[in-house]
């Protein structure tokens, strides 16, 4: 089920048990094995969301990002056959990525073409670490579905309200009012009219690699070819 937003006007102080330091330690572990691949074909990635901040819960995936253009043969050598592979693009107007899904939990995302500043912004809001920044435990500040900053302490977290505080969030993030404006509004809009889904997810063929497959597609959608000229 969808976390649908919150408006916190108190912070609440979160206790980690046992079982969650348990299954935060797995899903690093997990995510670095992935990430390290990639680290030794010359490739940055992060994690990012909930496993970068520790709130995980039982459902949480491990979400790994490469934030510049790398080429999809050199992600897909480091990290091998067998994976589900997918084109994603979650407006006309934003970057379309590539989605590697290595298992059921395990997604790692890369962009097609340049992202912009706000698009990048994104997953600082959610939080983010490196590899060295998983070795080292350290945990991030970031902003979950429920627009709950989550602000990592050493016995679990504590919750601070975004709506409202929109200013206090972005300083503790060091990203743009913008994004927080952005995610407050997409966010109680999904959460008035229903999730409303992506705009694009195309599933690749066997013989395609995601360059051919996005060239195929904005060859077809001049919206698309419009935001990847926006881009140049």
């Amino acid at each position: 089920m969808a976390r649908k937003p919150e408006v916190l006007h108190e912070k609440r102080t979160i206790t980690y048990d046992a079982e969650h330091w348990s299954l935060l330690a797995r899903l690093r572990e997990n995510a670095t094995n992935t990430m390290q691949k990639l680290e030794k074909v010359g490739i940055r990635p992060f994690v990012y969301g909930s496993l970068a901040r520790g709130d995980i819960s039982k459902t949480s995936d491990i979400d790994i990002i490469i934030l510049d253009i790398t080429s999809s043969y050199r992600i897909e050598v480091a990290l091998g056959p067998g994976v589900m592979r997918e084109l994603v693009q979650a407006t006309p107007s934003s970057v379309l990525k590539g989605h590697l899904h290595l298992d059921n939990e395990t997604v790692v995302s890369f962009p097609i073409f340049k992202m912009m500043s706000r698009e990048r912004e994104f997953y600082q809001w959610g939080g983010m670490v490196t590899t060295d920044g998983i070795s080292s435990n350290i945990r991030v500040p970031g902003v979950d579905k429920r627009l709950v900053l989550i602000d990592p302490t050493d016995s679990g977290h504590i919750e601070y309200g975004v709506v409202g505080y929109e200013l206090f969030v972005t300083k503790k993030l060091g990203v743009s009012v913008s994004i927080a404006n952005e995610r407050v509004r997409v966010l109680r809009r999904r959460d008035e009219v229903g999730r409303t889904g992506v705009y694009r997810t195309y599933h690749l063929q066997d013989d395609e690699t995601f360059e051919t497959a996005a060239k195929k597609l904005a060859d077809s959608d001049p919206a698309l070819r419009r935001t990847i000229k926006r881009r140049d």
